[in-house]
């Protein structure tokens, strides 16, 4: 995502810091409980031994944009990187072809007095940020977990990775909510049922919107108190299972500059995640997700910035304010098991953004994800298939729209080797 410069002041309510310590602290206390807690519980069985899987993938990625989007996200469907004005990425028609989403990962267990070590260390070869568009090593995971208590980079507790569908895009549903964080995490319920709770590393952006020329705004600073807590808790039955996550987290940006204005502020970000997979028989599985909150678009698959302006022009000191802005976002896929062979996956994404009234006319404020695809498995390890993709961009005020759509073809071949264990 774009990161920009956090600027104005919110006039609701400030979060209640001290209260919010208090409880981290209260957090961390039961995390470091937790270790000694588990240790009776959790002994390991006599016979275990120690294991390391080294697995991976190499994949091709070929296809066919049939309209245009920035080069540095051509073998996606990344809605926000469609085009904001006519012709923004010059005509119509380009194909592409990478091996971006090969990767390599190695995962270990061993058995101790305080229950189960587990790490896992993974990368792929799809840069983002200022490596957007290259062919370079990004970090996926590097994470260990013993016990009840996990750290390190890993999926978010507000994220269901399970809402993915078996799809070819790498880039995946608008709407979903999909982050890899830092974090300390405490798991005291697994099985069936599973309870997840976080203290993970905060960020966000905010858009300057029509004054981003302003120099006033250069000079606004971002600040993170606290770090963001996020939690979850899932019920597994036969049918499948239903999640409800949540995420609170606390934003506040400083006015450095020494002049009339004081731009300074705070925001209380939060989010609720709903989400589902069903069978509809063993061979097909419904996945989806319902989320809503504000100030949360960076845990999201695709949506630009947390925090938008506001005017407030009567008021010569603070004459603008920021505010998080409220998002919603959709997914409904369908996965189905034709035979041992041959799969589909087909389905909608949508996110919602109620822009601020000082947001650009360009900026982004709706975007939709469809696909549907075929996929064959010639033998275990191998899969091969055709898929395509459509997407839709619409902005803010200027009654812009631009949409996506594109075929892709995919080669992917696994590996995996186990050393160790019985």
């Amino acid at each position: 995502m774009n990161t920009v410069i956090y600027m104005g002041e919110r006039s609701m309510q400030s979060y209640d810091m001290k209260h919010s310590t208090r409880r981290i602290w209260l957090f961390t206390i039961l995390v470091s409980g937790a270790l000694v807690s588990t240790a009776a519980a959790q002994a390991p069985a006599a016979d275990a031994k120690p294991t390391m899987e080294i697995y991976g993938a190499a994949m091709l990625d070929i296809g066919h944009d049939f309209k245009q989007i920035d080069p540095a996200w051509s073998d996606t469907m990344r809605v926000t990187k469609l085009p904001s004005s006519p012709n923004q990425f010059g005509e119509d028609h380009s194909t592409f072809a990478g091996v971006r989403q090969s990767r390599l990962g190695v995962k270990t267990t061993s058995p101790t007095a305080l229950g189960e070590l587990k790490t896992q260390f993974e990368f792929e070869l799809f840069g983002t940020g200022v490596d957007a568009g290259q062919t370079t090593f990004r970090l996926r995971h590097a994470y260990g977990e013993l016990g009840s208590v996990g750290a390190g980079q890993t999926w978010s507790p507000f994220m269901d990775p399970d809402v993915f569908p078996n799809s070819l895009e790498y880039w995946g549903p608008t709407g979903m909510v999909f982050f890899r964080n830092v974090q300390l995490r405490w798991m005291p319920i697994r099985g069936d049922n599973s309870l997840t709770l976080a203290l993970e590393r905060p960020g966000a952006s905010g858009d300057a919107g029509i004054y981003s020329d302003r120099i006033e705004l250069q000079n606004i600073k971002p600040r993170f108190p606290l770090p963001d807590f996020s939690g979850q808790y899932k019920v597994s039955r036969g049918w499948g299972y239903v999640r409800a996550a949540g995420m609170l987290r606390s934003i506040k940006w400083d006015d450095v500059l020494a002049d009339k204005f004081n731009l300074s502020g705070d925001a209380t970000g939060w989010g609720v995640n709903l989400s589902s997979n069903l069978k509809a028989g063993k061979d097909t599985t419904l996945r989806l997700q319902y989320l809503f909150g504000e100030g949360i678009e960076n845990y999201m698959n695709d949506a630009p910035v947390d925090i938008g302006l506001v005017n407030n022009l009567s008021n010569p000191v603070t004459p603008i304010l920021g505010k998080p802005l409220p998002i919603t976002g959709i997914v409904a896929f369908l996965d189905h098991q034709w035979s041992t062979h041959y799969s589909s996956s087909v389905g909608y994404s949508r996110t919602d953004i109620d822009n601020t009234d000082a947001q650009a006319p360009n900026a982004y404020k709706t975007g939709q994800y469809a696909l549907g695809n075929l996929l064959y498995y010639p033998v275990p390890n191998v899969m091969m298939g055709g898929e395509l993709q459509w997407g839709r961009r619409e902005n803010f005020s200027d009654g812009f729209q631009s949409d996506g759509l594109k075929v892709q073809f995919s080669f992917k071949y696994n590996f995996s080797y186990k050393l160790g264990g019985q």
